[in-house]
């Protein structure tokens, strides 16, 4: 089962590796993690994105909730909240396949950030469904090079 788990940490050293140990202990794989400065510089907000079962979740939430540099953690699984990731992708290009990757990129609403001789560069931010919907419609084209920047998440509403 997926998960996705934001956390207020305190912004300092080991944050990130102490985390990931807790998931590691528990033999829970993490997809995708993600960690920055919130408005308040002595505050990041972490977000993990895991596949694991109900017990094994609930037993990493449990330690990550004891360690000292933890602040505030949700398991939005089973809430409400709006996520975006950032690809920006490399593909190839000529003459003859240029007009359709430009086309793809447009129904995206991807921006062209670079070209070169044989490739064009574009980013692209959306919910985890937009993305891999464009990876999978550019990867018969021959992606070049790809660079995701993993979930982040917050909250709908006013909580």
């Amino acid at each position: 089962m997926k998960h996705t788990i934001s956390a207020l940490v305190k912004n300092r050293a080991g944050v990130l590796a102490d985390s990931s140990a807790a998931f590691q202990k528990s033999g829970i794989n993490i997809t995708s993690i993600s960690c920055g400065e919130t408005e308040n510089m002595e505050v990041s907000r972490m977000v993990i994105c895991a596949e694991g079962s109900e017990e094994d979740m609930t037993t990493v939430t449990k330690e990550l909730l004891e360690m000292d540099f933890v602040i505030q953690l949700d398991d939005l699984a089973r809430k409400d909240f709006v996520d975006r990731e950032l690809v920006l992708i490399k593909v190839a290009v000529n003459k003859d396949s240029m007009s359709q990757v430009m086309q793809i990129f447009e129904v995206f609403r991807a921006d062209v950030i670079g070209m070169g001789q044989n490739t064009i560069t574009a980013e692209l931010s959306g919910d985890q469904e937009r993305i891999d919907g464009l990876i999978k419609i550019l990867e018969p084209l021959g992606i070049k090079s790809m660079c995701r920047t993993g979930m982040i998440a917050l909250k709908r509403g006013d909580e």
